[in-house]
């Protein structure tokens, strides 16, 4: 275990130096903000965040599961207040939960008269208040506020190796099964017709949505990580109607609006997470207003030209 973590911080160091590398080639305004090893950590830990969201956030909105989404990322507060009084890292008693309370929704719906949008809202507002109630007896608001809205600041390099490995797991998960998460999220009838367990794909998408979740609770925290979820997907939905292009466009937004926010915050002092959002939420309405085929403007030209 001890070499693994061994490995894991010098890989982690190694892509800080690469990282780095990149940056002092900006100019110096925009490079001296990232000279600080916390800053180069906060930057490595957001550029992760920003593409392995970007990555799942195609998924979420082809799938409509924005409000699943947003199940998830409350529903791992409990774990994580329970992994606080345990003294074990965030990580694993926020998966463990998030996974659960995923698997409970599924149940609800499969067995029950309960639809799935009430399933998630029952699931997530319940263990959200569990986790509420568990932390005001056992950490300060100081804690509650960084697990609700992310300090990336203050990212730990342990928590970065977990970053490192969450973002690596998706990527070889969708990269492995790009075609079956391809037919179940665009036909799941067909997906089945052509013998894919459209159960197994529907629970390990799940799952994989449970770890980018986790992974990102130190950047942008439980509230606002579903933003990032949802907003790269819609931006680059906008914008292309290829599946593949979707996905270039989706990590291209996340991992931007995760390092503009980024200097954007230290520049301004304001908060990281928040910062990284609205810089997201930006980008979603340049495209809502600019894109030359879906956007305002040009819906506004067809139908003066058609007129």
């Amino acid at each position: 275990m001890e070499l693994l973590h061994s490995l894991g911080i010098e890989l982690v160091n190694g892509l800080m130096s690469t990282l780095m590398v990149v940056v002092n080639l900006l100019p110096d305004t925009l490079s001296d903000a990232f000279q600080y090893r916390f800053m180069q950590r906060a930057l490595l830990t957001s550029v992760l965040v920003g593409a392995i969201c970007g990555l799942l956030s195609c998924y979420v909105v082809l799938k409509r599961w924005s409000l699943l989404g947003d199940a998830i990322s409350h529903a791992v507060l409990p774990g994580v207040a329970i992994a606080y009084l345990l003294g074990w890292p965030f990580f694993i008693g926020a998966f463990i939960t998030g996974a659960l309370t995923s698997v409970g929704i599924g149940a609800i719906e499969r067995h029950t008269r309960i639809k799935s949008d009430a399933a998630m809202g029952l699931m997530f507002t319940g263990a959200f208040a569990l986790g509420i109630v568990i932390i005001s007896k056992i950490a300060s608001s100081t804690h509650l506020m960084h697990i609700l809205f992310g300090n990336v600041l203050g990212v730990r390099e342990s928590a970065l190796v977990l970053t490192l490995v969450a973002s690596v797991i998706a990527l070889l998960v969708v990269w492995l099964c790009f075609r079956p998460l391809l037919l179940y999220a665009f036909d799941p009838q067909q997906a089945q017709a052509l013998g894919f367990n459209t159960s197994v794909i529907h629970y390990g998408l799940i799952l994989l949505l449970t770890l980018t979740i986790v992974a990102s609770l130190e950047t942008v925290g439980i509230i606002l990580v579903v933003a990032m979820l949802i907003t790269p997907g819609a931006t680059a939905h906008l914008l292309t109607d290829r599946f593949r292009t979707m996905m270039l466009i989706s990590v291209s937004v996340g991992v931007s609006s995760a390092v503009i926010g980024l200097w954007l915050s230290a520049a301004l002092d304001v908060a990281s997470g928040g910062t990284i959002v609205l810089v997201a939420t930006g980008w979603f309405f340049m495209a809502l207003v600019f894109s030359p085929k879906h956007g305002v403007l040009a819906r506004q030209w067809r139908r003066w030209r058609m007129g």
